[in-house]
């Protein structure tokens, strides 16, 4: 009896990606969740894995231009999809971070630096959809993503600085 081989194709960051779907050495388990195929499989680590339960934030990714929890969604459902991730922010050619990027760093808007990919792509995301977010719309967007070292005054401080960026 033949076995019919299914494959996943994403692109993530640009990068056109061809998993296979099985429980061979290589191919991506049906089980397996996004967050661990960019970090397991694709050595995407910025994602990071924390809850495992779509409840932190840490692990966000944007998806179709969408900022989604990659913990909460299996591999297998994203293919076609157009994934990108922290490490895609960053300019290939000159390594100049991106604006929100930068503005993290000009507020000092991290601590431990866990959470803060995911909370960088959660205002990407923001920002491609509302360019210019007042504080409410700011706090409503990161409502999904938890930080334990208390910066979040910090980051509406850099995430209000990208946005103006975004507007000159």
């Amino acid at each position: 009896m033949g076995e019919n081989k299914k494959s996943v194709t994403i692109t993530v960051n640009g990068d056109v990606y061809q998993l296979g779907v099985g429980n061979a050495v290589g191919e991506i388990a049906p089980a397996d969740t996004l967050a661990e195929t960019l970090r397991e499989r694709l050595l995407l680590t910025g994602t990071k894995i924390s809850c495992d339960d779509g409840a932190c934030g840490c692990c966000t990714v944007i998806m179709n231009g969408k900022a989604i929890p990659s913990c909460t969604v299996l591999t297998i459902e994203c293919d076609g999809a157009d994934i990108r991730t922290i490490e895609g922010l960053q300019d290939p050619n000159t390594g100049e971070l991106d604006k929100v990027q930068q503005a993290f760093v000009d507020h000092s808007a991290f601590q431990c630096g866990y959470c803060t990919p995911g909370i960088i792509m959660t205002t990407e995301a923001l920002l491609a959809e509302n360019p210019h977010p007042d504080e409410e719309e700011i706090k409503e967007a990161l409502a999904g993503n938890y930080c334990r070292c208390i910066s979040h005054y910090q980051v509406l401080e850099a995430v209000k600085q990208a946005a103006k960026e975004g507007s000159e």
